[in-house]
């Protein structure tokens, strides 16, 4: 075991059956013992978490804290998120002693797509500029991806597993098997705070100017047929 260890922490790439095996393994295992066992399989400084401090994003920087609460959190700013969702990431920051790091797009970039309204001609391009590409330009710096996709929230999602080879990281969803109903109630049960907007009908939250009320994702991009932003594409 601690050669398979060694092993994986050596590697910039895995193998297909690497990543078979450590499916295998975590899929036995609960949310927080995931979170756990990654850190015993790969270095903290090789493990890559972001989080939209979106709608429920306490859940998994709840679990993630309790686990390690100095694992850099990574926040894309885009520019173009609502009041209520930074105010959100600084009061999570600040209840579970988050260490958050922002990223944003090249300042003339993001200034071309705000003179363009690039959302409304062109959302995958507005996405690639604004989420995209500036976390392109940490990935590179880590192993290993973890994220708060579950697959109940889109198709897509429902395709993926707990552990992913994608453009050259791995990508680890603890959380992907949780269940919307297990999800709220753990919410429900540590009396973890939601993003303001849940309370108004916003149920997945992302740019302002591309979200609207809705159930799930449906009110993502105005209700346009785009579900994904391309992170997790």
């Amino acid at each position: 075991m601690l050669e398979t260890k060694r092993n994986l922490q050596d590697q910039n790439v895995l193998s297909s059956k690497e990543i078979n095996a450590l499916n295998d393994k975590y899929r036995k295992l609960t949310a927080t013992e995931r979170i756990n066992e990654l850190y015993k399989d790969f270095n903290q400084h090789d493990v890559m978490l972001t989080s939209s401090f979106a709608a429920t994003s306490a859940f998994l920087l709840k679990l993630v804290s309790d686990v390690n609460p100095s694992q850099t959190v990574f926040f894309i700013d885009t520019g173009y998120h609502f009041t209520d969702t930074l105010a959100y990431k600084e009061q999570l920051s600040v209840q579970y002693g988050l260490n958050i790091k922002s990223v944003s797009a090249l300042k003339e970039e993001h200034d071309f797509t705000t003179k363009d309204q690039t959302w409304l001609k062109n959302p995958d391009f507005c996405c690639s500029i604004n989420k995209v590409k500036p976390l392109d330009g940490i990935k590179k710096n880590y192993k290993v991806w973890m994220s708060g996709l579950m697959k109940w929230q889109s198709d897509h999602r429902a395709t993926l597993d707990i552990f992913e080879e994608r453009n050259g990281i791995l990508k680890f969803y603890p959380l992907l098997d949780i269940s919307k109903e297990t999800r709220d109630s753990y919410i429900e049960e540590h009396n973890l705070p939601f993003h303001p907007l849940v309370a108004k009908g916003y149920n997945s939250i992302g740019c302002k100017h591309c979200t609207v009320p809705g159930d799930d994702r449906n009110g993502r991009w105005n209700n346009h047929p785009k579900t994904e932003c391309g992170l997790h594409l």
